[in-house]
């Protein structure tokens, strides 16, 4: 199982694809068996033949009825299309830029997209917080993946930002953009308006609305931003997206913090059964195998 550990070689090597890679086949030894499944490709139409191109792919069948060259167009059948989308808002860096939820989040997208690559589906990554950042094509070539490793890992040395998040307007844009069956996998802390759940499931539901499949990973450090674990002396808490601070004993708002969270997630995981998304949570201290067993769990659910 990937640790602390492991993380904080991704900032000593700097290399989110050779990582990935490592704790993908890792996760892959320990299952016993390969999950990786090949692909097709499939005839899609016809098209002149332009002179001085290979005759490869001359349908010769053709031209004797015809006696007009005409050239065999082929087009990669994927097994999957899969976007990746990556909350990059401020509270996304607690509890430490160097560890922390964005980092995790980073190597958990990372893995999955080496995954996808092995088996030969396409990936797309978007990053947002309160706008859309970066959108990728959705393609399953070796180098369009190794350019989503790239920009991984150009995020991973990204000092963090004073920003919000806007998760339900960049989820609303994407469904408009997506125009084949895919899956959504969304890796986010959902601290966008914990009193008014409405307006984020309105979003997922037009994922769904448009037969989209979901995938919610919600990142939390457990420890603290739900059991609230603190030792008992006075502390400034500073929202990450307002700049906003406050110094209290942590006794004093423990219950009522605890309470307020606990709704909040409560009502995340029934909305997110109503709606039939799969809602996973993801404690940064638990590492990546919980990330790559569930998506396992959905990706054969879709076959």
């Amino acid at each position: 199982m990937a640790t602390q550990v492991d993380l904080l070689k991704v900032r000593e090597y700097g290399n989110v694809e050779f990582l990935a890679r490592q704790m993908v086949e890792g996760f892959i030894t320990g299952l016993h068996k390969s999950p990786f499944h090949g692909f097709s490709v499939e005839f899609a139409e016809h098209r002149l033949y332009n002179t001085g191109e290979s005759t490869r792919y001359i349908d010769w069948k053709v031209f004797a009825k015809s006696e007009r060259l005409f050239v065999k167009r082929f087009e990669e059948e994927t097994n999957l299309r899969c976007h990746l989308l990556l909350d990059t808002s401020s509270t996304m860096y607690y509890p430490e830029p160097g560890y922390g939820k964005i980092t995790f989040s980073i190597m958990a997208a990372a893995c999955i997209a080496y995954l996808l690559q092995r088996q030969k589906d396409a990936v797309s990554l978007t990053t947002f917080a309160e706008g859309i950042d970066i959108q990728t094509q959705t393609k399953s070539t070796p180098s369009h993946v190794h350019k989503i490793f790239q920009q991984l890992n150009a995020l991973l040395q990204q000092p963090p930002l004073l920003r919000k998040t806007s998760a339900a307007e960049v989820i609303h844009q994407l469904a408009e953009k997506i125009n084949k069956r895919s899956l959504v996998v969304i890796f986010s802390d959902m601290f966008e308006n914990v009193s008014d759940v409405d307006h984020l499931f309105s979003a997922l539901q037009h994922l769904r609305h448009n037969l989209h499949e979901v995938l919610i990973f919600h990142v939390t450090d457990k420890k603290t931003e739900e059991d609230f674990t603190f030792d008992e002396r006075p502390y400034e808490f500073i929202d990450l997206e307002t700049g906003d601070k406050v110094k209290v004993q942590p006794n004093q708002v423990r219950d009522s913090y605890q309470s307020a969270i606990r709704n909040f997630y409560h009502e995340l995981k029934i909305r997110c059964g109503q709606y039939r998304i799969d809602f996973i949570e993801a404690d940064i201290a638990k590492g990546f195998d919980q990330i790559l067993t569930s998506y396992l769990v959905k990706r054969t659910k879709m076959k």
